[in-house]
């Protein structure tokens, strides 16, 4: 494992039921680095996530923040804290902002090196998501999907994370959303945060990811910076365009 590398995960397999679905993929995630997972629908990338976080079959090493996390259960991993936004968002939608943010309440955290991790508190997530601050007393079910999709990232570093595995963050938002999604993720880099997340958005991920692994039935076939992938037309036209 790199010496900076939060995450490291070694031929990782997984499966749902009999359906293999990925074939092992090797990677990791440097401290305060954002990583994105590319490809596109169908690619692994989601399950990707799921699989680090023991929420289906797998087989294969994943060692976070000095911890052998392979064969943890999901809240034994989520208390050594690693932080997971899936996709659908799951809020719970007859409680307020705030009481949503509430639930997502964890002690501070450090690194293995005894450095702190950054804390977080409702108030210093209202500065990093104006919208919410001005809908605290609202119930999640009467909110857009971006506003949704902001109080769930908002609910996962209210867990005090090392790593945010941050599942499509772009997906079915309106635009602007997007763009404020990407100045957050910018944000809580220069924070230290690091995170890994699943996208097909060219775009977004441009904005805000330093690193990328393109991935196609299971298996990472391009690994690079985002510079690189970003200028390399023809992987992107092999892997990533519809």
């Amino acid at each position: 494992m790199s010496a900076d590398a939060i995450l490291k995960v070694d031929g990782l397999n997984a499966w749902y039921g009999a359906a293999h679905i990925l074939y092992d993929l090797s990677f990791e995630v440097g401290r305060g680095e954002v990583v994105a997972l590319m490809g596109r629908n169908g690619a692994g990338k989601s399950t990707t996530l799921k699989a680090i976080m023991s929420l289906i079959g797998k087989r294969g090493s994943v060692q976070f923040n000095g911890h052998d996390i392979s064969r943890l259960k999901p809240h034994e991993i989520a208390r050594l804290g690693l932080g997971y936004t899936p996709e659908d968002r799951r809020i719970f939608v007859d409680l307020t902002v705030t009481e949503n943010l509430d639930i997502g309440r964890q002690p501070p955290r450090s690194f293995a090196d005894g450095q702190s991790a950054p804390v977080w508190t409702p108030e210093r997530l209202y500065k990093l998501f104006p919208n919410l601050a001005e809908m605290t007393d609202r119930p999640g079910g009467r909110m857009s999907g971006g506003e949704q999709q902001m109080l769930t990232v908002a609910r996962t570093l209210m867990g005090n994370p090392l790593l945010v595995l941050l599942d499509e963050p772009s997906e079915g938002v309106a635009p602007l959303i997007v763009e404020q999604m990407a100045d957050t993720i910018v944000e809580l880099k220069k924070e230290g945060l690091s995170i890994l997340l699943s996208e097909q958005n060219m775009h977004f991920s441009r904005l805000v990811s330093d690193r990328a692994y393109v991935l196609e039935k299971g298996q990472i076939r391009w690994q690079g910076s985002m510079a690189a992938l970003e200028q390399d037309i023809d992987v992107q036209r092999a892997y990533l365009t519809v």
